[in-house]
């Protein structure tokens, strides 16, 4: 017993020791990295260049890139200290018939660091070379030798603050090479967020990269050529007035996680018909009473807004199951939700286009944030159409059709109800905040594609149901978006 027990304690030693080797090795090459790179006084930085941003979840197509928007400058100033950083751009013109979704990214973006400041809105400061070796100098890093395509690495890595890994590939030049992590989104689960850095060149002493290349989802969100750095610049970041700065996995109107996930309200349309929401930031969902079930238009945002809407469908229509859900297109801030009602066991109605992406979402591992579908693993039902469908029980009709020659997306879908002569629509007109807001000059390809297309369907159509519903819930018609095309009223 004694010999098992000095063995037992013999092997336990050599086991700490190699766990303080290990942790001194990370510091080690860390504090070799720092000094390779010249940032062991770094305190702040500012660095510029042209390149394009790239808006997540907003594809033409299940198969297409993220759309882009050309940037004529971008500027990044950070300061390592607060920790705070701000982005100012200036967009290249848009091009008209640009394909795909999201808003205009605005001129500037700031992100002030605090104790409430969600990960996934502060994890490109620590993605960025110099903030990785500060946070991994400060969270118990490990390291690993690791050989890629031939070449050797040093692994520096550490746990993020919502408890998935933070790599950093450290090249045989002691210069952060690439910087990895996951992060949450409602529909594609623990969704991969790296960058790639290269081309380094030395500005006064600190070696930066002169190429950014940044993906999430294993596709390009930020590709950046630098053209100017300054180290130690000063650097004033004020504190956003809306305490924000916009985190990743959202764009078309609003993150995909969508704030605010409070109860439901409704409107009753006409009979047997509801307007669901709206919800801020101002999308709203339709619900349609048939004989023996419901009929849901859209799943937005998140898998809260997805419970909430059940909730109130039920609950102005009881003792009815939900049947469908209708997905007009699947842009994240439109189909959020939409894990939710696989979860249910709700059948999704959805363009041909999308339904191999929709199974294989079905599948993605939520491991970060758990939801629904991930601890039910349903199959999901998935019913598609091509150009029509038409849903009826004799007496509510809903017919679904594709918009044809859209920019937005390759499968949009627009539901009309004849009998009431009303249009639910995602995307294809966005009312303005004003209702007397003066019409664009030249008018949105989006907004006159709609009216095409609702021309060439000869739908009646009087009231419109924008899935972006106008903040102030006013009813919105067929005239309003004549008037913003430009086109007299037939």
């Amino acid at each position: 017993m004694l010999n098992k027990w000095a063995v037992s304690r013999t092997l336990a030693c050599t086991l700490v020791v190699a766990l303080n080797l290990g942790a001194q090795d990370a510091k080690t090459v860390i504090g070799e990295a720092s000094k390779a790179m010249g940032s062991d006084n770094l305190k702040t930085i500012e660095y510029s260049g042209t390149g394009a941003e790239y808006v997540f979840g907003q594809a033409a197509s299940p198969s297409s890139p993220w759309p882009a928007w050309e940037e004529k400058s971008y500027t990044r100033a950070i300061n390592y200290e607060t920790p705070a950083w701000r982005v100012d751009r200036v967009l290249a013109e848009a091009n008209p018939t640009r394909r795909g979704g999201g808003l205009a990214l605005g001129p500037t973006q700031t992100v002030v660091v605090t104790a409430n400041t969600p990960w996934a809105n502060q994890v490109d400061l620590w993605m960025t070379p110099y903030g990785f070796l500060r946070a991994a100098a400060t969270n118990n890093a490990t390291v690993k030798a690791q050989k890629i395509n031939g070449k050797k690495y040093n692994v520096i890595t550490f746990i993020g603050q919502n408890k998935a890994k933070v790599n950093g590939y450290i090249n045989d030049q002691n210069m952060v090479e690439r910087v990895e992590t996951w992060i949450d989104n409602p529909m594609t689960g623990d969704t991969l967020l790296d960058v790639v850095y290269s081309d380094y060149k030395d500005y006064g002493g600190l070696k930066f990269p002169g190429k950014i290349v940044q993906l999430q989802g294993g596709a390009a969100i930020l590709n950046l050529t630098v053209s100017g750095v300054k180290p130690n610049a000063p650097v004033n970041i004020q504190v956003p007035q809306r305490g924000g700065g916009a985190g990743r996995g959202g764009g078309g109107g609003g993150p995909a996680g969508g704030g605010g996930e409070g109860p439901a309200n409704s409107q009753k349309l006409a009979d047997g018909v509801y307007l669901i929401g709206p919800f801020l930031p101002t999308y709203a969902a339709l619900a349609v009473e048939f004989k023996d079930y419901i009929v849901l238009i859209e799943a937005p945002q998140s898998e809260g807004r997805a419970v909430a809407m059940m909730a109130e469908a039920k609950k102005v229509m009881p003792n009815k199951p939900i049947k469908y859900v209708v997905s007009t297109h699947a842009h994240f801030d439109h189909s959020g939700g939409i894990r939710a009602f696989m979860a249910e066991g709700v059948t999704i109605i959805t363009h041909q286009i999308n339904k191999p992406y929709y199974e294989k979402l079905a599948t993605a591992p939520h491991t970060l944030t758990p939801d629904k579908e991930s601890q039910m693993k349903k199959k999901p039902i998935i019913e598609t159409m091509g150009d029509k469908k038409v849903l009826t029980d004799g007496n509510h009709v809903i017919e679904l059709h594709r918009l044809q020659g859209s920019y937005h997306s390759e499968g949009l879908l627009v539901a009309y109800l004849p009998k009431e002569k009303i249009l639910v629509e995602a995307d294809g007109f966005n009312p303005p905040a004003q209702a007397d807001a003066a019409p664009p000059n030249p008018p949105n390809p989006n907004h006159v594609n709609l009216l095409e297309n609702i021309e060439r369907l000869k739908l009646d159509v009087e009231t419109i149901v924008p899935v972006h519903y106008p903040a102030d819930g006013r009813k919105v018609t067929k005239a309003d978006l004549v008037r913003f095309v430009g086109k007299k009223s037939e």
